[in-house]
């Protein structure tokens, strides 16, 4: 089964969480930090794919869906594809389901899930065959956002003193890709409920709205960023994207904004009839991290 047709549902629920991950495995080893009970909703998921024989380029990239930081219904049409995808490039690519507000959580438990996820494939990276300075994190919507929340929130070195091995471990991506991604909380562009599934119960002051806005987190230190938007979105208009890359590159932060006079919203790999700009960005995105030096040229 191709992952264009996994894409378009053939399998339901969960779309292809099917067979064709080479294994999966909870995130927390135990309960989760912050945990609310012991569902399936309260314990977040990885689903690892691994390239094909002789194909691996020695990266790894976790994928995180959108879904307003409400729910992970991209996990159909955009993660388990694009892992797929990034797979038969050569990338071991591993998805995250991380927890969500409709489940009760919000921006600590949902940061605490994107930081997890590097450290547990970075620490991985002997056994899967990659080299742990080249694991980066790509996400759409809400799970751009937190592509740059743990970008912005992680040092380049762990936390030595750590009783937690896993805490050791840096939870830095060495690179992040960010596809029509929520940045900001100002109302003037924000998602509305993406910034309340963040916010949860809390208040929204001005202090914790610009903690949670990434124009406003990113530093020098911040890794080499893309960026990928539709003009067209009618979610999350693209000035989201504008402000990251605007704010990163007065920081000193590489960036990379791609905009399209085409696309929309939700459309993953943007594979589908009548985007032909936006069909664009993985290839385009491909040549960005050779740019890098993340894969060979």
């Amino acid at each position: 089964m191709s992952w264009w047709t996994c894409a378009i549902g053939l399998v339901a629920a969960l779309g292809c969480t099917p067979r064709d991950f080479a294994r999966r495995e909870p995130l927390w080893p135990g309960e989760a930090p912050g945990a609310r009970g012991t569902a399936k909703a309260d314990r977040p998921e990885l689903f690892y794919y691994l390239p094909p024989a002789g194909k691996a380029n020695g990266a790894a990239a976790i994928v995180a869906p959108g879904g307003s930081y409400a729910h992970t219904g991209g996990l159909r049409p955009e993660a388990f594809p694009t892992a797929r995808w990034l797979a038969e490039q050569g990338f071991v690519a591993v998805v995250l389901r991380y927890r969500v507000s409709g489940d009760g959580y919000a921006h600590r438990d949902f940061l605490a899930d994107g930081r997890r996820a590097v450290q547990r494939v970075r620490a991985q990276a002997a056994e899967l065959g990659v080299d742990p300075q080249k694991v980066g994190f790509i996400g759409y919507s809400a799970g751009g956002h937190l592509a740059g929340f743990v970008a912005t929130a992680c040092g380049e070195q762990g936390d030595a003193a750590a009783a937690d091995p896993l805490e050791q471990v840096s939870c830095r991506p060495d690179f992040i890709v960010m596809v029509y991604p929520v940045v900001t909380l100002d109302d003037r562009w924000a998602h509305q409920r993406s910034k309340r599934s963040l916010l949860g119960e809390e208040a929204a002051t001005p202090q914790l709205e610009k903690e949670l806005s990434l124009e406003q987190r990113v530093t020098a230190s911040a890794p080499p960023a893309m960026l990928v938007h539709s003009r067209k979105d009618a979610k999350v208009v693209f000035h989201n994207s504008e402000l990251y890359d605007e704010a990163a590159r007065a920081r000193g932060a590489p960036s990379r904004l791609q905009l399209y006079d085409d696309g929309r919203h939700g459309v993953g790999l943007a594979q589908r009839p009548g985007m032909p700009q936006m069909a664009s960005w993985p290839a385009t995105m491909l040549a960005w991290l050779r740019e890098l030096g993340v894969v060979a040229k």
